[in-house]
């Protein structure tokens, strides 16, 4: 328990001049944007997920076959949203490999952009969603989370990748000694799951209360407030900083 405690300490609070510096809970920030955004996504776009890819091809499957409630205009133009967002993020992540912290403001700054015009849009929208803006939120959103998955792929910190839990899941226990692993992480590992949990929560609550644009609001300061701490702690040399090759 004693380890299991440290682990999420370490994430939430990292120490002065370890490997990742204050990476972990920037991404854990991130990771609640993901839960919030894809609540919103899911329950108003037509069941169609903005961030989590996985999902949206086997919903893209249920569509092909007829099964009613899905949509495949929505669920392809996501997927090719997302890898726009994604090609962007891996350019930023090109170009910035030398410097962590720069890497992660500009791409969050960028991803801000995108959530803003998000917001904007349905602030001015009614529920049920009309089409034209239902299919401009779905393209901004998986544009921004596309961003977000490709900075955080390049900043290659273990068990956080912001959007991806099936392999993080599968390591708490494939990883564990009761199946014979070196140890599973399971504090680092269960504190994403829980922060994506509390993000879709909190933005599925907010959606059904018809306080529809709240959650993007809430993705958005998230992301502003973790591109400016990353650029702000970024002016200073430290060991998380330099590239990862």
């Amino acid at each position: 328990m004693s380890t299991f405690l440290t682990e999420i300490r370490e994430v939430l609070v990292p120490g002065p001049g370890t490997r990742h510096g204050p990476l972990p809970p920037l991404l854990l920030a991130m990771t609640m944007v993901t839960g919030l955004v894809d609540a919103f996504s899911y329950l108003l776009l037509g069941h169609v997920f903005v961030a989590n890819m996985t999902g949206n091809v086997v919903i893209l499957g249920f569509a092909l076959v007829g099964a009613p409630g899905f949509s495949i205009a929505a669920s392809l133009l996501a997927v090719v949203a997302f890898a726009v967002g994604a090609l962007s993020g891996g350019k930023v992540g090109s170009r910035l490999a030398h410097h962590r912290g720069h890497l992660f403001s500009t791409a969050a700054s960028i991803q801000a952009i995108f959530l803003l015009t998000g917001v904007i849009l349905a602030a001015l929208t009614a529920v049920p969603i009309p089409s034209g803006f239902r299919y401009s939120l779905i393209v901004v959103l998986a544009v921004a989370m596309g961003i977000q998955n490709a900075s955080a792929r390049r900043l290659a910190v273990p068990d956080l990748t912001t959007t991806v839990l099936t392999l993080t899941i599968t390591g708490v226990a494939a990883d564990s000694a009761l199946a014979g692993g070196l140890g599973s992480r399971a504090g680092r590992r269960l504190i994403a799951v829980a922060v994506m949990l509390v993000g879709a929560v909190i933005g599925a609550a907010l959606v059904l209360h018809r306080l529809v644009a709240i959650p993007l609001v809430i993705a958005l300061v998230l992301t502003a407030a973790a591109a400016a701490t990353s650029w702000l702690l970024g002016r200073e040399e430290a060991p998380w900083l330099r590239g990862q090759g």
